[in-house]
């Protein structure tokens, strides 16, 4: 059923403009995806929901646009070049391969649905009278399987902090864990790969220097904290934040956009006084998670994961994660870095990467909480939240809904006359162009108003404006709900009020103050 549901979201992003294969006409390129027309507006309204929030609704937060080819040093001193690696392991039947974390995270995500089903087992039998709390603790089937994820925890974290390949292999021989694919459990060894794409800066390759495509955002925002703190007469704490492309050699890419070669991230490094830490990385780690809920699509859909591996630059990691159609993953992680990256820099650069504090008459190397979000996994989010099939009850007939949130929609309005004729048409150009001033509004006229109607409920448009002979007589409009489809008369010069207080991005924003 869940993969029916990502299928259809596939099928249904293609159909309607939102996304496409890269490269289609030579039959695409393995995890790379374009935007189309109604994917690029969703994708630049997500952007400015999260760059709004962040930067204008924080008087300590900047934003800056870093270039993505940097000094390959840079690289060097954050480790990229050196520990940037996936643990890959294949299978020798399918000649499928896969991260071998991945196959025990979703091995260990099969024991807790196991014990959630003997919960809802336990319901079913005993109603009210159910203790859930209770059954967790005297339940033999429930005891046996806690007692197999925490043996499976301990030896996995200790693998991965470690580092130990031979223990994450053993780990999936020995839970007998098998190819999704095909079923086999006959593995090769776990190796490392790095995930960097390297290219030439130079016109002759032999003498050029090797550079890299950023595998992040963050370092660009690091390498210039000296620029932002002294122009922009920084006192700490404060934030930089930064939205761009990141690039990553994926071998292991799938699950349509949410892991891709070429991806973007929404990325904000807080730059703190040492000590204070822990105090804005739990501040963070709630406005952000409100900064998803707020999109209204269910609090149950969100929840915080807990890094079972440190990196290690790290004293504190959590991911909020999101019930896709696969199950619970990550879509942005809350990190305290430490003063790693600035340290690092200050290394391997010679510049004091230092804040001189006047309240300590002090300096010090800044430590660092970051929020990092992917962009399109985001967007991934929002077509699977809002994607609804429904029987409408007056006629019958299934609609299919994107019940996006009117400030995110790539269509805010569609103009829609009744008919092409008797005059409606002009009326509808002229609101059109009235409206195009301050939204981003469709115009259509083909076709019968229902099937338009279903058209813009596929889009997500939130609002139709129905132009019909009685705007004639007494210039009011139909304007429907795309969520209730109820509708309402509405005076022309009412239009511009009436809307932007249902689809502005303020309104949206509001839910955060």
């Amino acid at each position: 059923m869940s993969d029916d549901l990502l299928k259809k979201i596939i099928a249904h992003s293609k159909e309607y403009g939102f996304i496409f294969p890269s490269s289609e006409i030579y039959d695409g390129l393995g995890a790379v995806y374009d935007y189309g027309q109604n994917g690029a507006e969703l994708k630049n309204n997500i952007k400015e929901y999260w760059w709004r929030s962040m930067v204008q609704l924080h008087s300590n937060i900047v934003g800056i646009d870093a270039a993505i080819f940097m000094h390959p040093k840079v690289w060097e001193a954050s480790g990229h070049v050196s520990a940037f690696n996936d643990p890959l392991i294949d299978n020798k039947d399918s000649k499928k391969r896969y991260r071998a974390d991945v196959l025990i995270e979703e091995f260990r995500a099969k024991l807790e649905e196991k014990i959630q089903k003997e919960v809802e087992k336990g319901k079913k039998k005993f109603g009210d009278a159910f203790n859930e709390v209770q059954f967790l603790e005297t339940n033999p089937n429930v005891i046996r399987t806690k007692t197999k994820i925490d043996e499976l925890n301990k030896r996995f974290i200790n693998a991965l902090n470690n580092n130990d390949l031979e223990e994450l292999r053993q780990i999936i021989i020995d839970n007998e864990i098998a190819c999704p694919e095909s079923g086999s459990k006959n593995w090769t060894e776990v190796r490392q790969f790095n995930l960097m794409f390297s290219t030439k800066l130079g016109s002759l390759s032999e003498v050029a220097n090797t550079i890299y495509l950023r595998p992040e955002t963050a370092q660009g925002i690091f390498v210039n904290f000296l620029n932002v703190m002294k122009s922009g007469r920084m006192k700490i704490p404060f934030g930089i934040a930064q939205i761009g492309k990141a690039f990553r050699n994926e071998i292991v890419a799938r699950q349509f956009i949410f892991r891709m070669r070429e991806f973007e991230q929404m990325e904000m490094q807080f730059f703190v006084r040492p000590g204070d830490e822990m105090k804005w990385f739990n501040y963070w780690k709630e406005f952000r998670i409100k900064w998803h809920k707020n999109l209204g699509f269910g609090d149950e859909k969100y929840r915080f994961h807990e890094h079972d591996k440190l990196a290690h630059y790290a004293n504190a990691a959590f991911d909020i994660e999101f019930d896709f159609p696969m199950g619970f993953k990550e879509v942005e992680g809350i990190h305290s870095r430490t003063d790693f990256d600035l340290s690092q820099h200050q290394e391997f650069s010679g510049k004091k990467m230092q804040y001189f504090d006047p309240d300590l008459n002090e300096s010090y190397v800044p430590y660092v909480v970051e929020t990092s979000i992917g962009l399109d996994r985001t967007f991934l989010t929002i077509l699977c939240a809002a994607y609804k099939e429904e029987i409408v009850e007056s006629t019958g007939e299934e609609r299919v809904v994107l019940a996006i949130p009117p400030a995110l929609a790539p269509v805010k309005i569609a103009v829609l006359p009744l008919v092409k004729k008797d005059g409606l048409p002009e009326i509808a150009d002229k609101i059109f162009d009235k409206l195009k001033l301050h939204f981003n509004v469709i115009y259509e006229e083909k076709d019968s108003i229902g099937k338009r109607y279903r058209r813009q409920d596929a889009i997500g448009t939130p609002y139709c404006i129905t132009i019909d002979h009685q705007t004639k007589e007494d210039n009011t409009v139909t304007l429907r709900h795309r969520d209730t489809m109820e509708q309402e008369r509405i005076s022309i010069d009412e239009l511009i009020k009436v809307a932007d207080e249902k689809v502005s991005m303020a309104k949206l924003l509001e839910g955060l103050l």
